[in-house]
């Protein structure tokens, strides 16, 4: 379900308007994540780590309004929930683009996520079964601790879906750290709606 946004009365109607003009619309940060404690609540449990942190990142877009926002037909709405379009790597190098959808029960998101892997991993195709507007497309780098992270994009082609990508996980003084590269679109959030995103993650990351 999605809600159309009155412009016109909307509090981000002229930055909107200013940044949708831009041929480059998206901001990125790169920001690192404590995950000492989720790392081992994931192994403790049995968990896929990735799995793990996959649901506490969506988990904690979709506690933030400015997330669920998308652009359509140059509209604003604001979706009732965000999914996640993540790439899923294969056994002979590639990747393909999965559809999980957000479920608020983690072991039946854990579940649903398994599968999907399992179908796109016997697959060769690149694009999801199922998708749309309302998903973030999440990626996972873990062989690089990287500082900065940019996305092949079209220009042509409209889109406003927040990329987040996952790093490596890093040792530093007994913590275990993990880089996390956040892009957006600058008419729907700014840098104050991903510090909400960063302190949302990394709270639900610190959970026992």
């Amino acid at each position: 379900m999605k809600q159309l946004i009155n412009q016109n009365s909307w509090k981000r109607k002229d930055h909107f308007q200013f940044f949708s003009k831009f041929e480059e619309p998206f901001f990125g940060v790169t920001i690192n994540i404590d995950c000492t404690l989720a790392y081992q609540q994931a192994k403790a449990k049995g968990n896929s780590f990735f799995l793990y942190y996959l649901y506490r990142a969506l988990k904690a877009a979709n506690a933030i309004e400015n997330f669920r926002y998308r652009i359509i037909d140059k509209e604003v709405y604001l979706f009732d929930q965000i999914n996640a379009s993540a790439t899923i790597n294969r056994p002979d190098e590639t990747f393909g683009f999965s559809y999980i959808d957000y479920d608020k029960n983690e072991e039946l998101f854990i579940k649903n996520a398994k599968e999907e892997i399992v179908r796109v991993q016997q697959s060769t195709g690149l694009i999801p079964a199922g998708s749309g507007e309302n998903v973030i497309h999440f990626s996972a780098v873990p062989w690089l601790d990287f500082t900065s992270l940019s996305h092949a994009r079209s220009f042509t082609f409209p889109d406003s879906c927040t990329k987040i990508s996952f790093g490596k996980v890093t040792e530093s003084n007994g913590k275990k750290l993990m880089s996390v590269s956040i892009h957006a679109h600058h008419g729907l959030m700014d840098g104050f709606h991903i510090g909400l995103f960063a302190e949302k993650f990394q709270e639900l990351m610190n959970e026992i």
